[in-house]
């Protein structure tokens, strides 16, 4: 029997951030936020009831124990963490902005902990002893051996009949568009569940055209059994089985622009789990809206209040 419902690998960083109006170059103090794409999904579904744990490697720190700290209270299991005596905590500082300004991201993650795991740290059984097995194209983008050491794990995954999903969560400031399709071509081969937003699958794997014929694009290259594509305020789309499922993006008042995309997989997911893909697209769409009107990268939220978003029960003043 597994023991969890979601298991994950990956990078765990701290965000510091300011918001719109000040400048990183001057501001007194920072908002500070773990955040890390397979984390930020194994907290949500926590959150949402599900038995997740997350893997990964932290310095045996104040810093390294924040993050951990972090995760135990969203729910995660955290002991597959592997507590390095040598290394970094990765950071990233945001400078948030209105227009004309662009948001600022400035990351400070070389040579980090998370860049030198290696397979010997890894809690194989707990990892694989899971419904599912989430990765992103992030963790093989950190170093060779975490490219190697992403290709062993889904080799094992695979081995043991563990599912797999899979985004591809392109970071153009870790390597090439050429690369990284190079990289992740064989890696998304016939995955469970693939996901791709319509930017990257443009920018990495050259799909162009209507979101449906990108779509189509991603589904014959990849060969996976279902492939959901984020099209930004066009909503979701995903293929599975010859046929198209789709769902509205949900209007937002925006705080924070950062984890949307990690709480839209998170829904996709949740509904994944319970053998209803239409279902989690509207999780996915309703979570991503929760993700851009909180502050940090891990929503927090609970299934009681997502249930009642997605009935419309929103908006009223509740006291």
């Amino acid at each position: 029997m597994n023991r969890y419902d979601l298991t994950t690998l990956g990078e765990t960083m701290l965000r510091l951030s300011v918001p719109a109006g000040e400048r990183l170059e001057t501001a007194p103090r920072f908002d500070v936020h773990p955040g890390g794409a397979e984390s930020n999904v194994a907290a949500l579904l926590a959150r949402l009831g599900r038995r997740t744990a997350w893997c990964g490697a932290l310095p045996d720190s104040a810093l390294g124990r924040r993050v951990a700290g972090d995760l135990r209270a969203a729910g995660v299991d955290d002991t597959g963490i592997f507590w390095s005596a040598t290394g970094r905590l990765g950071a990233y500082y945001v400078e948030f902005a209105q227009p004309p300004r662009p948001i600022q991201v400035i990351y400070d993650r070389a040579d980090s902990c998370a860049a030198r795991f290696a397979p010997s740290d890894v809690a194989w059984e707990a990892l694989l002893a899971t419904r599912l097995l989430h990765l992103t194209g992030i963790t093989p983008a950190l170093s060779p051996s975490c490219r190697a050491l992403t290709e062993e794990i889904m080799a094992c995954a695979r081995t043991a009949h563990a599912p797999i999903s899979f985004d591809v969560n392109y970071r153009e400031r870790l390597w090439p568009p050429a690369e990284a399709a190079a990289a992740l071509r064989p890696l998304i081969a016939g995955v469970d569940l693939l996901f791709c937003s319509q930017g990257d699958a443009q920018r990495v794997f050259g799909c162009t055209g209507a979101p449906q014929t990108q779509l189509a694009q991603l589904v014959e290259l990849s060969g996976a059994h279902t492939v959901v594509m984020s099209i930004g305020d066009g909503g979701v789309l995903a293929a599975v089985e010859g046929s198209v499922l789709a769902a509205d993006a949900v209007p937002v008042g925006l705080i924070d622009r950062l984890g949307a995309g990690d709480a839209l997989a998170a829904g996709v997911i949740d509904g994944w789990l319970d053998g209803d893909l239409a279902a989690g697209l509207r999780r996915g769409a309703m979570l991503a809206a929760l993700a851009l009107s909180q502050h940090g990268d891990m929503v927090v939220t609970t299934r009681a209040e997502l249930e009642a978003l997605l009935a419309g029960e929103a908006g009223a003043l509740k006291r």
